[in-house]
Order: structure tokens, then C-alpha cells, then sequence
């Protein structure tokens, strides 16, 4: 019967029923439109353009408390929402609100879950995204976190996968995410994160870790969790056996590092942290879990402006495998590498001295150096680091010894200009013209 409505432009006859104030004719209408257009996205795209949004906002808003109607403009949004032009219709109306106003009110499952997959589709759109949370869509999820966090329940536990999707969704600036810090919602992620972390459902472990990491990207929430001990929550939770977790967790660490030395140096005085990445570093059998390992000690190091921390991460024997990270077959890893050890010399090359004489550091140098290979950005920071070691005694002996000399000389011809920049510098240091 489907393809004779659409042949006789049943659909178009139907749209100004949506107008009617008798519910009866309503519910039929909306549940008629909505058989004939599923599935059908010409259909639905011209159904926008005849303008059934309004028509659908307007009854979630005139029928708020109609179960039946309620459900036809649900089911008929989410079907429509992911086109851009439903999208752009929407953000003309207040759909956010009804929407605020139908999780509220939301007693059943199957109900939460239709609204939050017209939620996530909306949260695609940045005009969107603004009027949910200025309508409130945060403060709902932190409600509903709070709620269920102690339920173990299948249910309950895909409402709360979606709703740590949804926040993820909704991140918008830094203002966004100091509303969502300020409503409690890290904290929450967190306590759902030690009650999942040694047996728990999966997906909701990922679902909530990529929230917290995405909240920990602006440089105001990196502050505000600092403040309020969420380091130190992520890293008791690393006692996780499972490999998502440690490495979602990791990266978490990791982003709350970056640009941070207050996080930095936070992170490099645990001893107990930096044993356990040392482990990983060497021993994990899970590739990711290793890198994402060598990442974090080397953005500890990079970031980080203290003596302390330096020491610190040379006692727990981590700077041996900084040196075999600049031997990464990944050059974005070896440049996070180089840049770490390059930094950590400025601030205490005589506590590095002896590891990087025995982990052969200025020899994997050169290597970097005279490998065709091996890319610009590595040869050019390999030198920049080659430029802190000639400040000790012993390391400028063994550059000298290695012959290095030469191979910058063969730089300075290269195509790449910050390598021949590179190559004339480091010279300049190797003959003592340039302090460094």
C-alpha cells in the first residue's frame, strides 16, 4: 500500500491535518505520514520543505502531556533529524526546550532513548548544540548520571552510555565545559568509572571515558580538575586489568598534561604512577597500552618545568625508553620523544647524563640524522636536542667522536629549509659560536 500513497501525493493531502486541534486526527495523520516516509529520504526532505518541523515542534509543546502524540512527533523527528535541512528548521524553533521538557518528564526507557537519539542528531548542529545547553540538556544528564550510577540494571546502563555520548556531543567551547565541571558531571563520570572498572559494562567504560577526556581539553577544565583531585581519581583507577580503560585512562592523563605544568609536575612526583608506565613501557603485551605509556612520560617531561619531576622519572628509569621512542617507526612519537628530552636537558642535563651515555642516545642521533628517511620535523628537533647535549662534557665527546660534524655538514644542502636552519645552528654550538 505504501508506493499507491506515495504515487497519489498522500503525503502532501495529510500535512495540513498536523494543524488540526483534534488529537484524534493528529495521532492518525502523524502516524499515517510517519509509515509512508520511512525509509524514504526524498519523501522526508520534501516533507521539511512543506514545513511539517513546526508542525511537529508545536504538538510536542501544545500536547506535552499526551503520551500518544508525544510519541508520533518523537518518532517522526527522529526520523527527520538527521537531514540538514531538518536541522536548520529546527534550530528556527524551541524544539530544545520540549525536548529538556519530554527527558524530564520521561518515565520509561524506550522513551529516554528516543529522545536522546534526536538529541545526539541535533547535537550535530552548532547553532543546535548552543540553544540544548542554554535549554538546559546538561543539567538532565547530570540528573540522570546521578540517578542511575548505582544501577546495574541492562536498561539503566544503555541510558547511561548514551548520556556520557551526549556530553561528549554537546562540548562547545570552554564555557560548555565549565558548566558541565560546575554541575558535577566529572565527578560523576568518575564514580561511574570506579563502580564499571573492575567488572562492569564495556561500552559505558568507553562512553565515559571519552566524556572525561573530552572535558579535559579546554585549559579551564584542566585547571578546575586539578583543583578538585581528579588526577589523582584517574590514577586509582589505572588499577583497571582491562586494556580500553588503562589506555582511554592514559590519554586522559595525558591530555590533562598537555600545556599544563602544574599537571605535569603533579603526575611526575607519583612515584607509583610512573612505576606502573615504566611497566608498561617494557612489558605490556598490548601495543597501545605501551605507547600511549611513552606518550604520557614524555608529555610529563615536555610540559613540565621542575628539576624534581626530572629526577623523578630518571629514578624510575624512564628516560631509557624516551630514548628508544625517538626510534619510533611513528615520526609524530618520535618528535613528542625529542622535544620531552630536549627540554629535560635544558632543565637538568647532569641527572640525564649517564642514561643517555647508556641507552647510546647521540649514536640513535645520528642514525635519525643520516637516515633520507627519516622526516624533516625529526631530523630538525633530533638537532635541537643534539644542541642541549653538546652543554655536557662527556655527550660533546662522543659527538665529536661520532663524527656527526660531517653528516650536519651534509645537511646544510638539504631541500628542507628548517633542516639546513638546523644543521647551521647545531654547527655554530659544536664549535662553540653560539652559547646554548
Amino acid at each position: 500500500m505504501k508506493i499507491p500513497c506515495i504515487e497519489a501525493d498522500l503525503v502532501l493531502a495529510l500535512i495540513p491535518l498536523l494543524e488540526s486541534t483534534d488529537q484524534e486526527m493528529l495521532l492518525h495523520a502523524g502516524r499515517a505520514i510517519g509509515r509512508i516516509c520511512y525509509d524514504n529520504r526524498s519523501l522526508q526532505e520534501e516533507l521539511v520543505k512543506v514545513g511539517v518541523i513546526p508542525s511537529l515542534v508545536r504538538i510536542l509543546t501544545d500536547y506535552a502531556e499526551s503520551e500518544p502524540l508525544v510519541h508520533v512527533a518523537l518518532l517522526a523527528l527522529y526520523n527527520l533529524a538527521d537531514l540538514d535541512s531538518a536541522k536548520e528548521a529546527l534550530s528556527m524553533t524551541k524544539v530544545a526546550e520540549q525536548l529538556v521538557k519530554q527527558l524530564r518528564r520521561a518515565e520509561s526507557h524506550e522513551r529516554l532513548e528516543i529522545v536522546f537519539e534526536v538529541l545526539q542528531a541535533l547535537a550535530e548542529n552548532d547553532a543546535l548544540k548552543v540553544q540544548l545547553v542554554d535549554a538546559g540538556v546538561p543539567e538532565v544528564l547530570s540528573d540522570i548520571l546521578l540517578r542511575l550510577q548505582g544501577s546495574s540494571q541492562a536498561e539503566d546502563t544503555c541510558i547511561v552510555k548514551a548520556a556520557s555520548d551526549l556530553i561528549v556531543s554537546l562540548l562547545l567551547g570552554d564555557g560548555n565545559c565549565l558548566r558541565l565541571f560546575q554541575l558535577g558531571v566529572i565527578h560523576q563520570l568518575l564514580d561511574l568509572l570506579e563502580k564499571h572498572v573492575q567488572s562492569g559494562d564495556a561500552s559505558v567504560q568507553q562512553a565515559a571515558l571519552s566524556a572525561l577526556q573530552s572535558l579535559a581539553v579546554p585549559v579551564v577544565s584542566k585547571v578546575q580538575m586539578l583543583e578538585e583531585g581528579v588526577a589523582e581519581r584517574i590514577e586509582a583507577l589505572l588499577r583497571s586489568e582491562s586494556p580500553p580503560v588503562q589506555f582511554k585512562l592514559l590519554g586522559t592523563l595525558r591530555t590533562l598534561a598537555d600545556g599544563q605544568a602544574d599537571a605535569a609536575e603533579l603526575l611526575g612526583q607519583d612515584p607509583l604512577l610512573l612505576d606502573r608506565l615504566v611497566q608498561w613501557c617494557s612489558g605490556s603485551d598490548h601495543s597501545g597500552i605501551c605507547g600511549e605509556a611513552n606518550r604520557l612520560l614524555a608529555s610529563i617531561l615536555h610540559h613540565n618545568r621542575s628539576q624534581e619531576v626530572v629526577k623523578a622519572i630518571q629514578a624510575a628509569q624512564g628516560v631509557k625508553h624516551l630514548v628508544s621512542m625517538t626510534t619510533s617507526e611513528q615520526a609524530a612519537l618520535q618528535n613528542e620523544a625529542l622535544k620531552a628530552l630536549a627540554i629535560a636537558s635544558a632543565i637538568d642535563l647532569d641527572t640525564l647524563e649517564e642514561s643517555f651515555k647508556e641507552s647510546q642516545l647521540v649514536q640513535s642521533l645520528h642514525k635519525l640524522l643520516r637516515d633520507d628517511n627519516t622526516s624533516p620535523e625529526v631530523k630538525y628537533n633530533s638537532m635541537g636536542l643534539l644542541c642541549r647535549l653538546l652543554n655536557s662534557g662527556d655527550l660533546r665527546q662522543e659527538i665529536e667522536e661520532d663524527k656527526i660534524k660531517d653528516t650536519l655538514e651534509q645537511l646544510c644542502s638539504h631541500s628542507n629549509a628548517d633542516v639546513v636552519k638546523g644543521a647551521i645552528t647545531t654547527l655554530q654550538v659544536l664549535r662553540g659560536d653560539t652559547p646554548h
